[in-house]
This record gives structure tokens, C-alpha cells and sequence, in this order.
């Protein structure tokens, strides 16, 4: 089969971190709901052999924790309420940041947080038991949010076919179901987790604590596109209904305004480290880790709520070189949990896994045999990446941080 051409834009010429073992491949965020299909990527930037990820994290070595702690209080303080009415969203799953940071929110800070979570494509078990623990034993209100099935099955294929990106509505509910919950019970104050900067993003996010409202709102429903589709034409091409998307629709930016809504990152005033969120959790909310390790990399407790995390990873491994060890690798080396040359190896070992545990899953939920899978796969391999090895009959990363 021909490659395809540099797909998304991306650098022609792979180079790798010298500090972590992220390469200059990695895309930045993007505003999920614009998101057309082949768009070019916003990548990960270097300097002299270093990414912006690892330049950060030496940053935050130096940055006055206890001075933004401060800034953190007096922010919690002005909207804090006496009269014990929730005073702040906590979007999340019930994975280890998440109850991090509604847990200290309520209990070390004083404030009544409502957590709010977009439902899952599949549940694991062990997602279902930490969410169900992360209420019971955390001790925190939720509000539980299920889209339309039929529709976000059929989001969900759409964006595996068009974008090779099927973990796209999730990450869209993910986005604007704290807004939309500020908006029905006017709680002016959100606050998730980090910002997308700790791990490549541009760093200047790292030093705002707000995160951008295109992210979260929008003017009109006709800038909104999904799985690379805009929703008029979705409208046009199916039978459904312009009220089945109301979940998926964010608030207009003048109701923004208007609530005067302010959505913070923790990660700007708590030092943020994934690996001791997830023992403040299990220690305070009961979360759990994975009896094994995941699919693809080595670690056992982050990103396991759901049976598609595997290939939201899979896929961008396709699309960019990197698969979920690379990522965790490089933030476990940034935080000092490993050496670079640890990372190197876990890479080696694992980052191209294929995640069979759920692919029958997968398929099944996506309504799509093993060979559909594995044609929208190998159509999304941009041939600056990728080369068909002659003697094998299998395809193969030109370069890789192990060689």
C-alpha cells in the first residue's frame, strides 16, 4: 500500500528531545470542535535540542509555589459562599487528577465543590469502581452526564474515518461540560486540572491561569464541526436532529461573559505532578490502580476510565510516531521518576503494543470489522514516518529515540 503524504504538516525531519523522549512530532491542543479534517498541526517547539515541555519543568523548579498557593486562596475567596451552595465546578472522571484537586478544593481550602463528569464511551472496571469510590469514599456530589448514545456512536466512528482521532467526543464533553453546568446552576468558578502546556503546549499557558474561552464557547453553532464534519452537514447527511446534539453544543460567549465565568487550572498554583496526585488519591478518595499495566506502556494508573483511552493513544502513534509510553516516559523524566535512559528503554519495550485488550470492544462499538479498522489505520501513516519493510511485510517508524 503508498503512504500517504505528510498528512498534518508536521516537521519532515523527526528530531527527539534530549532531555525526555518526545519528539518534535507531538501536536499542541487544538480547539477540538473546528477541528477539520488533515488540518495542519501546531507541534511541540525546541530549543537548542530541548523541548518546551522539559524547558518548563526546569522553570517550575524556581517558580514561588507558596506565592501562588497565595494567589489561589484569594481567588477561592472571592468566590467562596457561606450559605452552602456549591461555589465551584470540578470537571472529571474520577481518575487520580481529578479527585486531586475536587478533593483538596473541599477539604484543605475550605470550598463546596460539585464534580461534573461526561460519561465515558465504556467504562473499565476499575474506571467505574474509582468513580463510584471518588463520590462514596471522597465524599463529593457529582452530576453524572451521558450523551445520546446513537450520536456519540456515531461521532465517535465519524472521527475514526475522517480525523484517525476517536477519542474526539469525549474530549469535547470533556471540554465544555464544566461551562455548561456553571451556566444552568450560576457557578461562576471552574477549575480543572493542568494545563496542556506542562506537556508541550505553548508555555506561556503555564504562566495564565485561565484557561482560553475558545476552548469552551462559541458565536454560533455553525463554526462547530465534528469528527472533521460540520454539524449542519451531519444534520443534512443523517436523521438526526439538531436536539440530539444539545449536549454537544458549548455555551455562546455572551453567556459567558455574562456569568462572568472564570475557568482556572490547578496546575498554575500547585506544583503539578501526576504521579503524587495519584497517591493523594488512593490515599483520600480510594483510587485504585490497574492490577496491570496498560496496553502500550508501562504504568498502571493514569488514563484507564475508559476501554478507548488504549486507542486514542494507538492512533496518535499512527499519526505522529508517539505512543502512550513515549508520553508517560517523558513526564515521568521531566518529574524526575525516571532517567531519560529508563524512558528510552520503556519506549523500546512498549510504545508500539498493539492494545488488543478491548479492540474486540472497540470494533464492536464502532460497528466496524478488523479489516476497516486496519485500512483507516494504515490511510493515516504519512510517509515521512512511516516505510513498508520489504523483508517483513510491516510497516516501521523511519526514526526512533532507541536508535
Amino acid at each position: 500500500m503508498c503512504l500517504s503524504k505528510n498528512l498534518f504538516k508536521l516537521p519532515s525531519k523527526v528530531i527527539f528531545c534530549k532531555r525526555c523522549v518526545i519528539s518534535n512530532q507531538r501536536p499542541s491542543s487544538v480547539i477540538e470542535l473546528k477541528h477539520k479534517r488533515l488540518q495542519k498541526k501546531i507541534t511541540i517547539n525546541f530549543k537548542n535540542g530541548i523541548c518546551e515541555a522539559c524547558r518548563y519543568s526546569e522553570l517550575k523548579r524556581k517558580i514561588d509555589w507558596k506565592d501562588r498557593e497565595k494567589k489561589l486562596k484569594k481567588v477561592l475567596d472571592r468566590f467562596r459562599k457561606s450559605n452552602g451552595e456549591y461555589d465551584v465546578i470540578v470537571p472529571g472522571s474520577g481518575g487520580k487528577d481529578s479527585a486531586y484537586v475536587s478533593h483538596l478544593l473541599k477539604y484543605k481550602y475550605g470550598m463546596n465543590p460539585l464534580t461534573v463528569t461526561w460519561s465515558p464511551h465504556m467504562y473499565t472496571d476499575v474506571g467505574k469502581t474509582n468513580f463510584e469510590n471518588w463520590i462514596n469514599f471522597g465524599g463529593l456530589d457529582n452530576i453524572l452526564l451521558t450523551p445520546n448514545g446513537r450520536l456519540h456512536r456515531y461521532l465517535t466512528k465519524l472521527s475514526f474515518k475522517n480525523i484517525l482521532h476517536p477519542f474526539q467526543p469525549f474530549i469535547i464533553g470533556q471540554r465544555i461540560i464544566g461551562p455548561t453546568i456553571a451556566l444552568k446552576y450560576n457557578i461562576p468558578l471552574i477549575i480543572y486540572g493542568e494545563t496542556g502546556a506542562e506537556y508541550g503546549n505553548k508555555m506561556e499557558e503555564n504562566f495564565k491561569p485561565l484557561m482560553d474561552e475558545r476552548y469552551f464557547a462559541f458565536k454560533s453553532t455553525k463554526q462547530l464541526y465534528f469528527g472533521g464534519v460540520s454539524m449542519s452537514e451531519i444534520l443534512k447527511i443523517t436523521k438526526f436532529r439538531k436536539s440530539d446534539f444539545n449536549f454537544y453544543i458549548p455555551p455562546q460567549f455572551k453567556k459567558i461573559k455574562k456569568l462572568k465565568l472564570e475557568v482556572h487550572h490547578m496546575s498554575y498554583y500547585k506544583k503539578w505532578d501526576p504521579q503524587e496526585n495519584f497517591y493523594y488519591a488512593s490515599k483520600n478518595c480510594g483510587f485504585i490502580s490497574n492490577s496491570e499495566r496498560t496496553d502500550g506502556t508501562y504504568s498502571k494508573y493514569s488514563s484507564i476510565d475508559d476501554k478507548l483511552d488504549n486507542f486514542h493513544y494507538f492512533t496518535t502513534y499512527i499519526k505522529f510516531g508517539l505512543g502512550r509510553a513515549s508520553y508517560d516516559a517523558s513526564q515521568e523524566i521531566r518529574s524526575e521518576k525516571i532517567t531519560r535512559e529508563e524512558g528510552v528503554q520503556l519506549v523500546k519495550l512498549y510504545d508500539s503494543e498493539f492494545p488488543k485488550k478491548y479492540f474486540n470492544d472497540f470494533l464492536e462499538y464502532l460497528g466496524i470489522t478488523q479489516d476497516e479498522f486496519w485500512k483507516t489505520i494504515n490511510q493515516f501513516r504519512s510517509s515521512h514516518l512511516w516505510f513498508m519493510d520489504t523483508k517483513t511485510r510491516k510497516y516501521q517508524l523511519k526514526k526512533i529515540v532507541y536508535e
